[in-house]
């Protein structure tokens, strides 16, 4: 990709990952240096990450929480960080209770409280999503829209859970 980049055909690349992040197979701090490296003297062009982040992959929000982790890597490394799977591949709408919901926030939806969650969470830049419901389309940008929760909010979320 640094090749690329040199020759201007890419003005940056990101890594996406399922698990790499999560379970330690490799760090922010790594993925850098390796980018440096493989930019040699150059500027490397290693500009965002991707990872999944949900109430059922919550890992990644509590290790925020914890001040240490991806995210917070990212942020402090200047790389965007894109999350997907908010919704857990729509399973998360049902798996949300009213009592869970309210708790995030009155009048939200169980989809709307879940990524309530996650675009809250600190170190997020983008919050990946797919639908073909224009209404849920509508639904997302509003709750994407919102001022983020308070960490104090989050956590509380999280230790309702007991993730």
């Amino acid at each position: 990709m640094e090749e690329y980049a040199a020759a201007g055909r890419i003005g940056g690349y990101g890594v996406a990952t399922w698990r790499g992040l999560d379970t330690g197979a490799f760090s922010v701090v790594e993925l850098l240096a390796l980018a440096r490296e493989a930019a040699g003297r150059g500027e490397h062009h290693l500009r965002a990450i991707q990872l999944p982040v949900s109430l059922v992959m919550a890992r990644p929000i509590i290790l925020t929480l914890d001040g240490r982790g991806p995210l917070v890597q990212a942020r402090a490394s200047g790389l965007s960080a894109f999350v997907s799977s908010p919704l857990h591949g729509g399973e998360l709408p049902g798996m949300v209770t009213a009592q869970l919901a309210h708790l995030i926030e009155p009048g939200l939806t169980p989809a709307q409280a879940a990524l309530r969650v996650v675009a809250s969470t600190p170190g997020v830049t983008r919050v990946l999503l797919g639908t073909h419901n224009p209404a849920h389309w509508d639904a997302a940008r509003d709750t994407l829209a919102l001022p983020p929760l308070a960490p104090s909010a989050l956590r509380k979320v999280i230790d309702v859970l007991g993730a």
